[in-house]
């Protein structure tokens, strides 16, 4: 479990790049207003929080870790722990130094606190498993609930259901996903995929191979199953917080697709849906700035139309990845976000 738990503080290797990128990150990181010199982890706390006690920048915590190879596990930070500010050759380092916690009493002593975690988890996990976005061909050719038993036309947990089409894995276990939107890109109009909201969960117990009718067995839900709701993969997997913030690429016409949830002004813990994917280079941890655009306004001497510039209203981390659609999450919001907000590297 603390595997899952760990910190974003080994990525600072993955971090180092060419001397002249180091060059420019050095003079890029600066100390947040009235920082400490150090600070004790309480629960509750997550990485980012913390960094953003010592940094104006909160994800550029990996560039400062100092990591004591004298400390057992040096990755796993956890409540008591105490975080110190030094300087090494003019320049900031975060150090740890371990705090005073009881020890389980068990044959295999482990602490009792949990490491924290690199964001607000409790924002984001329902959007980590529960959540997919697919292409249109895997969403046209996924197997597709065609009723219940007893001819029912809604089913839950305990019940059996049948649907029609060939399991994309031949695998038992599987997931009932209902389709819940098209994201298509606001300035291109490409379609980037479906949306897909988990329901159900279920084990194929039987399949008739002529009419290509699968029985399945559904163990638990979370919301009534329908007629046409489709069965994919059950691609649960267990919730990580291992996320190593990085800058996002730069990239053009990226944008705030969609906001998870419904809610029309976006702030902070904000979890939104993105134009941007796997195919232009986008991964797990970056980070990008998060630009209003300007308003058009009337010149009031010469009557032009003119475009005011647009200006800058937080960041964000992306925390999920597809292929043409990734997730982000709100991490810090200087001004009321809106869709259509425009995103660039940080």
């Amino acid at each position: 479990m603390n595997r899952l738990l760990c910190a974003t503080l080994t990525a600072a290797c993955l971090l180092l790049g060419s001397p002249a990128q180091a060059e420019v990150r050095k003079d890029r990181i600066v100390l947040a207003d009235g920082h400490p010199t150090e600070y004790v982890v309480v629960k509750g706390d997550t990485l980012w929080d913390i960094s953003g006690r010592f940094l104006k920048s909160p994800w550029r915590w990996p560039d400062v870790w100092d990591v004591n190879p004298q400390i057992d596990n040096p990755h796993l930070i956890y409540p008591g722990d105490i975080i110190y500010l030094t300087w090494v050759d003019g320049q900031p380092r975060l150090s740890l130094r371990r705090g005073v916690r009881k020890l389980s009493p068990t044959a295999r002593v482990t602490p009792l606190d949990r490491a924290i975690p690199a964001i607000p988890l409790r924002d984001v996990v329902g959007f980590l498993n529960d959540n997919l976005v697919v292409d249109q061909d895997l969403l046209e050719t996924a197997p597709y609930v065609i009723g219940g038993k007893n001819e029912r036309i809604i089913a839950g947990a305990g019940d059996r259901v049948y649907a029609r089409g060939e399991p994309v894995e031949n695998i038992s276990l599987q997931s009932l996903f209902r389709p819940a939107r098209a994201y298509r890109d606001p300035i291109t109009d490409e379609l980037l995929g479906y949306e897909l909201y988990k329901v159900a969960h279920g084990r194929i117990m039987a399949r008739e191979p002529d009419t290509q009718v699968l029985t399945i067995e559904l163990m638990d839900s979370k919301e009534e199953v329908r007629i046409r709701d489709r069965v994919l993969p059950n691609d649960e997997s267990r919730i990580e917080s291992v996320f190593y913030p990085s800058p996002g690429p730069e990239l053009e016409d990226a944008l705030i697709l969609d906001v998870l949830g419904g809610v029309a002004n976006i702030g902070q813990f904000d979890a939104v849906a993105l134009n941007i994917g796997a195919r232009e280079g986008v991964e797990v941890g970056n980070v990008f700035a998060v630009y209003n655009r300007g308003e058009r306004i009337k010149d009031p001497v010469t009557g032009e139309t003119v475009q005011l510039p647009s200006e800058r209203a937080g960041e964000l981390m992306v925390f999920k990845v597809f292929d043409k659609v990734s997730y982000g999450l709100v991490m810090r919001a200087t001004n009321v976000m809106t869709v259509g907000d425009h995103l660039r590297a940080p």
